[in-house]
């Protein structure tokens, strides 16, 4: 028994360390984007974004409303995916595609959020976030972020008019 574990044992190796290597670089990656995702929120952060729609902002003369949109598609690593179906069949809350949600809505608002930086722009109301499944399998979901991107006064935007 103990000669039939042991060549068990061999056998699936490197299958499990694929899989640790995997997690390890999946959750790597996932640590260093939301990182990234922190440091640009904190330097977009002048940029207010609102989700009333029908808001009528003071905006400055001469500024129209503009669409600005952030979109980004991101994939769930596999060895995440296993993890998630075993815990489907218990019933547990599986974190892990929270995560990929979470970053996925984020790093939209902040592509939303740089188009409107890049255009001058400084205040985004009527934020809209749609997110849906690229494949059968769940494992790539899209997101978008929209909204309209005006140039409000300074003394506005102080006050929350």
């Amino acid at each position: 028994m103990n000669n039939s574990f042991s060549q068990m044992l061999f056998n699936y190796a490197s299958l499990i360390v694929l899989f640790v290597v995997g997690w390890f670089f999946g959750a790597r990656h996932e640590r260093q984007h939301l990182a990234r995702l922190v440091l640009s929120e904190q330097e977009l952060g002048h940029i207010i974004v609102s989700t009333e729609r029908f808001y009528q902002p003071k905006i400055m003369t001469g500024s129209d409303g503009e669409l600005v949109l952030g979109s980004v598609v991101i994939a769930q690593d596999y060895f995440k995916m296993v993890i998630a179906k075993v815990l489907s069949i218990f019933g547990k809350n599986l974190t892990t595609y929270e995560t990929l949600l979470d970053r996925a809505r984020r790093e939209a608002v902040v592509r939303m959020r740089t188009q409107a930086h890049q255009k001058g722009y400084n205040h985004i109301y009527g934020l809209r976030l749609e997110v849906s499944n690229i494949n059968q399998l769940g494992s790539m979901v899209e997101a978008i972020a929209y909204g309209t991107a005006v140039k409000m006064e300074a003394s506005s935007l102080l006050t929350g008019e």
